[in-house]
């Protein structure tokens, strides 16, 4: 069978697969500690729960607006004006499978063959596949581990040539857990406005920031004509299954994107956005109680990761990853590459990581915490064992 020259152009996520090999070996009755997967371990909050009950027994299960409910809509602006002082209103927000899905629209909406897209490292796996897949080129920008790998606007700056069409940023980091201070984002922005070209921010991790108050770059004043918010329900709310991602952009921008849904997906699942309403105009004491574990956490994830000789790690300033150093140990007993040193520490110790070349980067895995603290002592004591025995 022949296939597209375009599906050459990527590959299966890497994150997809250390989770799948993972599954391949608790389904065989071994016992692995799962470091790959990045979303909560937290069950949906009760309260969504119940609106999505609600709504298969009121007969909410037909098709929606293509580009979601109004009301679904109406509550994603008002809480994005609620907790960072924007003024979207629902022309201006689209709500689709995932945030996944929002990104992979509007990139398609934007970049033409040839067109280049700017993506500091490291970067999330998918942002560099889906620039590929629709024909653009990737422009990596290292960032400086030593500085928490932060990145700068000159860095952004001096990356930009005539073919530029878009910058992709996404603060808090998966996988690094960076956060691009407020001012320099800011600078940024500015940078890529005059310019005339497009900025994401992926924000989907922007409530579990450890130090200071989150915030959008979406406040800053002018930022809406050339900027796009990419938001999801799925870490905020605990809700990764229930697959509700949404956008937030100009609105023509925004209709490009629900008419190329319209020929994919067509709408979300009617029954999730009943849920996404509730998630967004109840509670939010889940998202407070969720931050303070997920801090807890880090800071015993990464005294541990500093008693393991040969191995440094930067610390994140959001999300829930970490993402440590271990070059000196790349190199060493067949270990030549960060995924070789995976699947070694899968098969000898049962402990599942992300290598850091699905980032951008060479010496790194990435390790989430979002599980609970006994499996992080588990896991954490295997990976000591591994990595000293080198």
């Amino acid at each position: 069978m022949q296939f597209s020259q375009r599906m050459a152009r990527i590959s299966v996520s890497a994150t997809a697969r250390v989770v799948m090999e993972a599954e391949k070996l608790r389904a065989a009755g071994v016992d692995v500690v799962d470091f790959g997967a990045g979303e909560p371990d937290f069950p949906t909050p009760e309260n969504i729960k119940r609106a999505a009950s609600e709504a298969i027994h009121s007969d909410f299960t037909r098709y929606t607006a293509t580009g979601g409910t109004l009301e679904l809509r109406q509550a994603l602006c008002e809480r994005h004006r609620r907790d960072f002082g924007t003024s979207y209103d629902p022309s201006e927000c689209i709500v689709s499978v995932g945030g996944k899905h929002v990104i992979y629209n509007a990139v398609s909406a934007l970049v033409e063959e040839g067109d280049e897209v700017v993506l500091p490292v490291p970067y999330w796996v998918t942002f560099a596949d889906v620039i590929r897949y629709n024909g653009g080129t990737c422009v990596f920008v290292p960032t400086d581990e030593s500085r928490g790998f932060r990145l700068t606007a000159r860095q952004i700056e001096q990356a930009l040539t005539p073919r530029t069409r878009l910058v992709i940023i996404n603060s808090p980091s998966n996988p690094s857990g960076a956060v691009l201070e407020r001012e320099e984002f800011e600078k940024i922005l500015s940078v890529t406005s005059k310019a005339g070209v497009m900025l994401m921010s992926d924000e989907c991790y922007c409530h579990f920031v450890y130090e200071g108050q989150p915030y959008s770059i979406a406040a800053a004043a002018g930022a809406k004509e050339h900027l796009i918010v990419v938001g999801s329900l799925s870490k905020t709310y605990a809700m990764t299954g229930w697959r509700v991602g949404f956008g937030l952009a100009p609105a023509p921008l925004i209709a490009t994107m629900v008419k190329l849904q319209s020929h994919s997906t067509s709408n979300p699942n009617s029954i999730a956005q009943k849920a996404a309403v509730e998630a967004l105009r109840g509670p939010q004491d889940s998202v407070g109680q969720m931050l303070a574990q997920y801090c807890r956490r880090r800071e015993f994830v990464l005294r541990k990761l500093r008693e393991i000789r040969g191995v440094t790690c930067a610390e994140p300033q959001g999300a829930f990853y970490v993402y440590p150093n271990i070059g000196q140990v790349v190199g060493k007993n067949g270990i030549s590459t960060t995924l070789e040193f995976a699947e070694k520490l899968l098969a000898e110790e049962k402990v599942a990581v992300v290598p850091g070349e699905a980032f951008g980067t060479e010496q790194h895995v990435r390790i989430s915490y979002a599980t609970s603290m006994t499996e992080l002592e588990r896991g954490l004591e295997r990976l000591k064992r591994f990595v000293e025995a080198r």
